[in-house]
């Protein structure tokens, strides 16, 4: 079975190099789904991963979520459940052999569907888990998976099949050893659900003021509950997640745009100027203005938007 899956594994990386001839992240034809590619090691990256389900074919990457590291590679996939400010960079890469990997992003409603569709019985937890998590490769995953990738080669066959192929990787997920912890953020009354729900109001109003009262309200939970579970499922608290997503928004909209940083700041929802700028330094290395710099002079602007973000 090793073999088999070591083989399709070739197949794979052969077929991302094939649609990827340039460094970056494409948008392939296939609906929500992209493949990356790149040439070296990779400076720390800084992004939201939405949910996806994430396979390299070559190389190989570590992802710190807060203070947690997943490294993975050929071997394993990587899911992330939820939205959930990362860092992640590539560890194994070179111009002769580059790293190549795909991402397919999915939504709750999608694994909710599949869910009833093939009747896989998910009962609701209270026990919410890590919402991104590191999984071996398994031969029918890697199977579906090609088969997807495939589909580039036949364009006229993907509105039919793609649909169909992305369901079947999202069954054979939830038939899987993280099936349950999946399924939870689809099940309604679930924690993993409450806190899931909480992630995504954060997420679109993260500029906004926030009390957590209140979202433990919204979520019906207790204070203490809703703390424990969302830090077990983001590795930190409600207020480290929105300060995250403020940051690098920020970061995003200094290499973008010809803005102060104190504009910025109050932009992304900060009431003081040296608070915004003494957070900056801590999560990226050095104030905003030399961190800028230091980015515009290492990658070109152009590149480096797509380089963050994949």
């Amino acid at each position: 079975m090793l073999e088999a899956i070591f083989k399709q594994q070739k197949e794979l990386a052969k077929l991302i190099q094939h649609f990827s001839p340039a460094d970056g992240v494409l948008e392939t034809a296939i609906p929500h789904l992209f493949i990356i590619r790149y040439s070296e090691i990779s400076e720390p990256a800084y992004r939201v991963y939405k949910p996806a389900f994430c396979v390299i074919a070559q190389g190989s990457k570590e992802v710190f979520l807060a203070q947690e590291r997943f490294e993975y590679g050929s071997a394993n996939y990587l899911i992330s459940s939820m939205n959930l400010p990362v860092v992640g960079q590539i560890i194994k890469a070179s111009a002769e052999i580059p790293y190549l990997s795909l991402k397919l992003e999915f939504t709750h409603d999608q694994i909710l569907e599949v869910i009833n569709e093939a009747n896989i019985r998910i009962v609701p937890n209270d026990n919410a888990k890590r919402a991104l998590f590191v999984g071996d490769m398994e031969h029918a995953l890697m199977d579906a998976t090609l088969r997807l990738v495939e589909l580039q080669n036949r364009p006229e066959d993907i509105p039919f099949l793609a649909p169909l192929i992305t369901k079947e990787i999202l069954y054979t997920l939830l038939k899987g050893p993280y099936g349950v912890t999946l399924g939870q953020i689809a099940m309604e009354g679930s924690n993993a659900y409450r806190i899931r729900e909480a992630i995504d109001q954060i997420t679109t109003h993260f500029t906004q003021s926030m009390r957590v009262e209140e979202l433990a309200e919204a979520a019906n939970m207790s204070l203490s509950s809703f703390h424990r579970n969302f830090k077990e499922v983001t590795g930190m608290s409600p207020i480290q997640f929105q300060k995250q997503l403020r940051l690098q928004e920020a970061r995003r909209v200094l290499l973008s745009e010809a803005a102060e940083a104190a504009e910025v700041a109050f932009r992304v929802g900060y009431e003081s100027a040296s608070q915004f700028s003494r957070e900056y330094s801590r999560m990226f290395g050095s104030p905003p203005r030399s961190d800028v710099k230091q980015l515009k002079e290492m990658y070109d602007p152009a590149k480096s938007m797509v380089f963050l973000g994949d």
